[in-house]
């Protein structure tokens, strides 16, 4: 059995402190780092914990679990994958954060991993993974840290919810059973849709927009049945620089809470080009927020109808 290592490496201007927070704060990496699409966190001991992983790898998405030792005192964590996704047989690394006398961070990222029956091929796909998400996870650990107070300003959380006289059962499989939205959501004109054995489903869909024109979308979704859906836009509207959410269902008296929750970075940069060279961060902000909501609002409710329909519900509006 060889193993094989690798080391890559940046430099950020932020106390190591700080970067080493965000790093072991895995609820914000479906932010940060581009890959991952989300994270499931379960602490085992004081400084002991499992983590499970959905992430794209060379374009893929993937899941595995992963046993974590964090070191808040020297800035260092390790890692080792429990339970790895073909072709990886094993995997392991440690992030090490060190201090300069600049007050920045050289933030290091060591792997060491195997192929299954130490395949080539395998060995090689590993590899081509572990450097293009290393790179693109160091890239975007700087760019997110060093971003100034505008970046702030541009990052917003905002949710839609119904309440339904139905059962959650009926309205989670309306908002999972998305090869069907072209014949419920008349806002949705076309979709390609597929799930992992994993559990993992690509969303690719054409999307009306108010003025009769359509965009196309990709997103990742992680489901957790009955429970609620995460996931993670990777194809985007050019006012957007990021766009993740979930879709929860929380049982009430008499049925459920549907709620449709999004966190939006706003690519600033491209601000003036689509409204005008007069608008601002919080016009962008209202124009994003409104698009999404109208989609998702109008989601929510149909499946609402769809829910209280097959309760036998009548309609009092």
């Amino acid at each position: 059995m060889s193993i094989s290592e690798c080391e890559h490496e940046i430099t950020i201007a932020a106390p190591a402190a700080v970067v080493y927070r965000l790093i072991a704060e895995v609820e914000n990496w479906p932010r940060i780092f581009p890959p991952t699409i989300h994270v499931e966190q379960e602490r085992t001991g004081d400084r002991e914990e499992r983590i499970q992983i959905w992430a794209t790898a060379n374009g893929e998405p993937k899941s595995w679990v992963s046993r974590r030792t964090l070191d808040p005192d020297r800035f260092r964590i390790r890692f080792q994958q429990e339970v790895s996704a073909p072709p990886v047989a094993s995997m392991y690394g440690e992030w090490i954060i060190e201090a300069d006398q600049a007050g920045h961070s050289r933030v290091r990222l060591l792997h060491g991993y195997r192929a299954i029956d130490d395949d080539p091929e395998g060995l090689a796909w590993i590899e081509a993974a572990v450097d293009r998400n290393s790179r693109a996870e160091l890239d975007a650990l700087r760019s997110n840290i060093e971003s100034t107070i505008a970046a702030t300003e541009s990052t917003f959380s905002f949710e839609d919810s119904v309440v339904v006289r139905g059962g959650a059962g009926d309205v989670y499989d309306f908002v999972n059973e998305a090869d069907r939205w072209v014949e419920r959501l008349p806002h949705v004109a076309a979709v390609r849709f597929e799930q992992t054995e994993q559990g993992v489903q690509t969303l690719e869909m054409d999307t009306k927009a108010k003025d009769g024109s359509t965009h196309r979308t990709m997103s990742y979704r992680v489901v957790f049945p009955g429970e609620r859906i995460v996931y993670k836009q990777v194809t985007l509207p050019k006012l957007l620089a990021l766009h993740t959410g979930v879709w929860t269902f929380t049982p009430t008296d008499g049925g459920v809470r549907a709620a449709s929750q999004h966190t939006v970075v706003l690519n600033t940069d491209n601000i003036a080009s689509i409204l005008g060279d007069g608008a601002t961060t919080a016009d962008a902000r209202d124009y994003v927020r409104n698009a999404l909501s109208t989609n998702s609002s109008a989601t929510l409710e149909l499946a609402k109808a769809y829910a209280e329909d097959r309760a036998g519900v009548a309609a009092v509006e």
